[in-house]
């Protein structure tokens, strides 16, 4: 360690006031600048908590259209958390620094463990549950898992992002006790038990400042109280003043503009709250150098463990491991709320008719959802699984119910007729000796997506309403729920 901080010290030395100032804002929409005089390499960022996202473009968030990205999908953190098992997400968390590093990620966006103050927030799949004491304990050993391969994780959002309608411009208000005792644990956990190499500001205020350079959150409580040693990144576009970025804080700004260098300067990287106006106050006294060491030091630190590691090791992707590691997790997540009759499990063996109903038996939910949406070598439908484990039952299937195609940021229309899909799966659970109905959420607006928030606890698309019909039919249905969050039950 004193060999790298000297490391550090000597190349800090070499710098100069406009490189040290480039190293602290992205030069794409997923990388910061190196220093190539001096061998000091990009940094590579990817989303995300629940896989290595596909690769984007380098000015704008189209895919870059790779035949080679396609990864392991991981279930989502809500369904990791439902395990209560620390060694399974250490497992988890090394798979997928395995698959980060051998895209030749230098740090992974995840994980997050903001808590479910709200229900209803879209984002809540993508947590580790509303219990404090179990967000800390899971996620302590998935940090660690990811870090061992030489890949930052980089936990998130720092602090209070607990609702995304309005998450540009809503002003926390929270008392001491509850920010301590409920919203920040986890974070506490990550730095001082994980070690954890960054953290993410949240684009949300608290108590009338920006999170992702907040005097509070990052001086006080992150920077001094637990020592935090690594670096602050901002989510993408929660920047928002050059002077509170500099003093109160942030270490990387990353996607303040959408556009890049492709059709406009206005949010050109160089024009960054880090860039240019940064180098403006450095240049005229207002804010001093050793600020901006601070930053550059924690840059290199963060280089230092990740891509200036000759040590670490190359990784893998898409291996038979990943893949039962992300089955265990499915599974062990799984809760039974209900066995009536002891319904489940059923016989593998016997031959009958089961009608498999619901438009998630069949949907793809790696796609969509915003910064979590994956590119998936293999992605197993209910349906496709259901038809591998019983080989001796006759197995029909009906949509039942429509949504729209996944689109972040709006709702589309479903294509299709609801009451013929309803018709359908009436009739063919009337042939049945079983119903199976597999609904719930999908990656859609104002479902388990991020940018919206859910309109309210019901399940979208009429699945109640069709649920009562088909028990009018037959009473042996059991219901699979597909979902990274709450839903009402009322039949």
């Amino acid at each position: 360690m004193k060999e790298i901080e000297a490391s550090i010290e000597d190349l800090l030395g070499q710098l100069s006031l406009e490189e040290k100032v480039a190293m602290c804002h992205a030069q794409s929409k997923f990388s910061t600048p190196g220093v190539a005089r001096l061998g000091i390499p990009e940094i590579w960022m990817s989303d995300g908590p629940h896989g290595v996202r596909g690769e984007i473009n380098w000015d704008n968030w189209g895919y870059a259209g790779w035949t080679n990205d396609s990864i392991t999908a991981f279930p989502a953190l809500t369904c990791l958390a439902a395990t209560f098992n620390p060694e399974l997400s250490h497992s988890y968390g090394s798979s997928l620094g395995e698959e980060a590093r051998y895209r030749k990620k230098d740090v992974l966006l995840g994980p997050g463990v903001n808590i479910y103050r709200t229900p209803l927030n879209g984002r809540n799949f993508e947590y580790m549950g509303e219990d404090p004491f179990l967000a800390s304990e899971m996620v302590v050993p998935y940090i660690q898992g990811v870090q061992q391969n030489g890949v930052a994780a980089c936990v998130k959002h720092f602090a209070l992002n607990n609702q995304e309608k309005w998450r540009n411009y809503v002003d926390v208000q929270v008392s001491d006790r509850a920010l301590h005792e409920i919203y920040l644990p986890a974070f506490k956990a990550a730095v001082e038990r994980g070690n954890v190499w960054a953290v993410m500001g949240s684009y949300n205020k608290f108590r009338g400042q920006y999170c992702s350079h907040h005097e509070l959150l990052i001086n006080t409580i992150l920077k001094g109280d637990w020592a935090f040693d690594g670096v602050v990144i901002t989510d993408w576009g929660s920047a928002h003043d050059t002077r509170e970025a500099a003093l109160y804080g942030l270490d990387m700004e990353m996607g303040t503009g959408t556009d890049g260098l492709t059709t406009t300067l206005t949010n050109a990287y160089d024009n960054y709250y880090l860039a240019n106006p940064f180098l403006e106050l450095l240049k005229s006294g207002e804010v001093p150098e050793e600020v901006l060491d601070d930053k550059v030091r924690r840059i290199l630190r963060l280089m230092f463990r990740t891509n200036m590691n000759p040590d670490r090791g190359m990784g893998r992707m898409n291996n038979q491991e990943h893949l039962d590691v992300a089955r265990k997790v499915a599974s062990e997540g799984m809760v039974l709320l209900k066995n009536q009759e002891q319904f489940f499990p059923l016989d593998p063996d016997k031959e009958m008719t089961i009608a498999v109903i619901g438009e998630n038996a069949t949907r793809s939910m790696t796609q969509g959802g915003g910064s979590s949406e994956l590119k998936a070598r293999v992605e197993v439908s209910p349906l496709e699984g259901l038809r591998q484990r019983f080989p001796r039952a006759t197995i029909l299937h009906s949509q039942g119910y429509s949504s729209g195609p996944s689109v972040y940021g709006r709702v589309e229309p479903a294509p299709y007729d609801a009451d013929s899909l309803k018709q359908e799966a009436l009739a063919i659970a009337s042939k049945a000796d079983i119903v199976l109905f597999i609904g719930g959420l999908n990656k859609s607006h104002l479902q388990d997506c991020e940018g919206g928030d859910r309109e309210n606890l019901r399940l979208p698309f009429e699945q109640d309403n069709l649920i009562k019909d088909i028990l009018k039919v037959t009473k042996d249905v059991g219901v699979v729920l597909i979902s990274g969050n709450a839903v009402s039950m009322p039949w």
